[in-house]
C-alpha cells in the first residue's frame, strides 16, 4: 500500500446541522511531510483531531465518511484499540506547550507515562529510556539531563518545552506525527531549530508528518505536498513546490500574494517623546525558609535608546533575551534602574498619584488576546474599564466613546454585550487594541500581537495598525520574532540578546547590512 494514511469524503457536523469539514479526502505516503493550510477557523485542527477520533463534545462524523491508516478504518475502531493507537503509532505535538504539558507534574514524570502505557519496563530501563528521548530531542545542548528530567514545565524555555512535547510524541517511534502549528509560539531562531529536529526524526524514524500551519515560509521549505482549506473545504492541493509555482485557487493565490508593504516615517520636525537611559532589570534569585538571595538575573542589562514622535520602534530576540522585561520596565510594571523620560519627564520619579494619570497615555497590546481579556466581562465593560479609571464620563458618554472605537478597529456596533469567547483571535486583539487606544495614548507598546495569528489577518492587523499610527500620531513599541512583520511597520529596529540591545539601525540598513553575528543568524534563519 502507498499510503499510511487515507482520509476518504470525511465531513464533520456541529449538533447534526453545522457542517464545518465537508468532504475532505487527503492521503499521507510513507516518510511524507504533507502540510495542511489555511486560515483559523478553517478546519485543520478539526481534520487533526479526527485522525485520532479526538473530536469536541457535539461533533460528529458524517456516516460515509472514512480514516485508514494501514488499511484499518480508525472510526470503526474500539476505545481499546484507539487506545493502543494513540501516543504509538500515531502522536501529535501542539501549538502551545506550556499548556500541553501538565505544570504539576516533572519532565520524567510526563515522558516516562507515555512510555509506560504501551511498554513494559522496569524503573531502571524507563530513566535510561527518558533520558535517551531528551538527548534525542537534542535537550543536552541547553543543560544536564538529570536536571531537565526533574524539572517542571514552567522552569524550562518555550523552545525547551517544546522539545519535551517532542520527546513526548516521539517516545514509542510513531509512524504518523501530527504537529499543530508547532512553532508559531516560538521566536524565529527556535522554529527553525525545532523544524530542523522534526526534519531530522523524520528521516531516522521514517516517520510521515502532518504538518498543521498557517506560516507560509514553513510551508515552503518543509513539506513536500500542500492541502489549501478554508471553510471547510479543501480548495487546492499539489506539490509544494508547483503549488508555490502555479497557484490555480484564487483563495491560494491570495494567500501567496499577500505581501507586506512598508511603513513610512518622515523624521522632520519630530520631537522625541522617549528616552531611555541605561536602564537594567535584575531579578534576585532566592532559596531556603529565609529566602536569602543566591543569585541575581540581569533580565535587562544597560539598555539606551530613543523614539521620536509617531515613530515604529522595532525590539526582536529570542525567547528570555529581555524584550518582555523590557516592555515592563518602561511601563513601571518592574523594578529598573536607570532613567525613562517620557516627554521630557523622568517617569521613575513620579509619586504613585502622578504615575496612574500618565498611564493613560501609555498602553501596552499583550501576545494573546485570549488571557488578557477577563472572560466574564462583556466587551463593553472590558474597553470602557480604562475610562472608568481615567475619567469622570457618564455611562452614555462612555458608550458613545466605545461604538466609536469599535468602528476605529472595525468591529460591529453588536460587539458590545458579547464575550471575548464568541470572537475570533484576530477579532480579540482588535478587541485588546480598542481597549488600549480609548485612553487616547500617545505610546503604545505591542508585544507580539500578531504571532498567535495566520497570514491573512495579520495583514489585516497590520494595516489597521498603520492607519491607526497615521491618523492617531502614534508612538510604536513593537515586539516580535517576525522579521517580516517588524521589517512592514518599524522605521527603526533593536535587537536584543542576553538583556543586552547588540545592534539598532533603520530597519533598511539593518536587515541589507547586519554587523553582529547574531543579528546575521536571525536573518538567515527567517530566509
Amino acid at each position: 500500500m502507498n499510503n499510511i494514511l487515507e482520509i476518504k469524503n470525511l465531513n464533520i457536523n456541529i449538533s447534526d446541522k453545522l457542517i464545518i469539514v465537508r468532504n475532505i479526502n487527503i492521503n499521507i505516503k510513507k516518510a511524507q511531510t504533507i502540510a495542511l493550510v489555511g486560515e483559523s477557523g478553517s478546519g485543520k485542527s478539526m481534520i487533526a483531531h479526527s485522525i485520532l477520533n479526538l473530536l469536541p463534545r457535539g461533533a460528529n462524523f458524517n456516516l460515509n465518511g472514512e480514516i485508514n491508516f494501514l488499511e484499518k478504518n480508525i472510526l470503526e475502531l474500539s476505545n481499546k484499540d484507539l487506545e493502543q493507537l494513540r501516543g504509538n503509532e500515531i502522536s501529535m505535538i501542539f501549538q502551545e506547550p506550556m499548556t500541553a504539558l501538565n505544570p504539576l507534574h516533572t519532565v520524567f514524570k510526563q515522558i516516562s507515562e507515555i512510555l509506560e502505557v504501551h511498554n513494559l519496563y522496569s524503573k531502571k530501563v524507563l530513566e535510561e529510556k527518558v533520558l535517551e528521548l531528551l538527548k534525542k530531542v537534542e535537550l543536552d545542548a541547553y543543560s544536564n539531563l538529570e536536571k531537565i528530567s526533574n524539572s517542571y514545565p514552567h522552569e524550562l524555555s518555550g523552545g525547551q518545552r517544546q522539545r519535551v512535547g517532542i520527546a513526548i510524541a516521539i517516545a514509542n517511534k510513531p509512524k504518523l506525527l501530527i504537529a499543530d502549528e508547532p512553532t508559531t509560539a516560538l521566536d524565529v531562531t527556535i522554529q527553525y531549530q525545532i523544524l530542523k529536529l522534526l526534519k531530522k526524526l523524520q528521516e531516522e524514524y521514517q516517520m510521515s508528518i502532518l504538518l498543521i500551519t498557517h506560516d507560509l515560509n514553513v510551508v515552503k521549505k518543509y513539506s513536500d505536498y500542500i492541502y489549501v482549506i478554508k471553510d471547510g473545504i479543501i480548495k487546492e492541493q499539489n506539490l509544494t513546490k508547483e503549488l508555490f509555482a502555479n497557484p490555480k485557487d484564487e483563495y491560494t493565490k491570495m494567500l501567496l500574494s499577500t505581501v507586506l508593504q512598508a511603513n513610512t516615517f518622515d523624521e522632520t520636525n519630530k520631537k522625541e517623546i522617549l528616552e531611555i537611559k541605561n536602564l537594567s532589570v535584575n531579578f534576585p534569585l532566592t532559596k531556603g525558609f529565609f529566602r536569602k538571595v543566591v543569585h541575581n538575573f540581569l533580565a535587562v542589562n544597560n539598555v539606551n535608546f530613543s523614539l521620536l514622535e509617531g515613530e515604529s520602534f522595532g525590539i526582536i530576540g529570542e525567547s528570555g533575551s529581555g524584550k518582555s522585561s523590557l516592555a515592563q520596565a518602561i511601563l513601571i510594571l518592574t523594578n529598573s534602574t536607570g532613567e525613562i523620560n517620557f516627554d521630557k519627564i523622568n517617569i521613575k520619579n513620579l509619586h504613585k498619584k502622578e504615575l496612574q494619570k500618565l498611564r493613560a497615555k501609555m498602553q501596552i497590546v499583550f501576545q494573546d488576546p485570549f488571557n488578557s481579556l477577563n472572560p466574564r466581562m462583556s466587551i463593553f465593560e472590558i474597553i470602557s474599564e480604562g475610562l472608568d479609571i481615567h475619567t469622570s464620563l457618564n455611562k452614555k458618554e462612555k458608550e458613545i466613546k466605545v461604538l466609536n472605537i469599535l468602528k476605529e478597529v472595525d468591529l460591529p456596533k453588536d460587539s458590545l454585550e458579547r464575550f471575548p469567547h464568541e470572537f475570533s483571535g484576530g477579532q480579540r486583539q482588535r478587541i485588546a487594541l480598542a481597549r488600549a487606544l480609548i485612553l487616547e495614548p500617545k505610546l503604545l507598546i505591542l508585544d507580539e500581537p500578531t504571532s498567535a495569528l495566520d497570514r491573512q489577518v495579520q495583514f489585516q492587523l497590520l494595516e489597521l495598525l498603520k492607519s491607526l499610527q497615521k491618523k492617531y500620531n502614534l508612538t510604536y513599541i513593537f515586539i516580535s520574532h517576525d522579521l517580516e512583520v517588524i521589517q512592514s511597520i518599524c522605521n527603526r529596529v533593536a535587537v536584543m540578546k542576553e538583556g543586552k540591545i547588540v545592534e539598532n539601525n533603520y530597519v533598511k540598513e539593518l536587515f541589507s547590512n547586519p554587523t553582529h553575528s547574531y543579528t546575521k543568524e536571525l536573518i538567515q534563519a527567517s530566509k
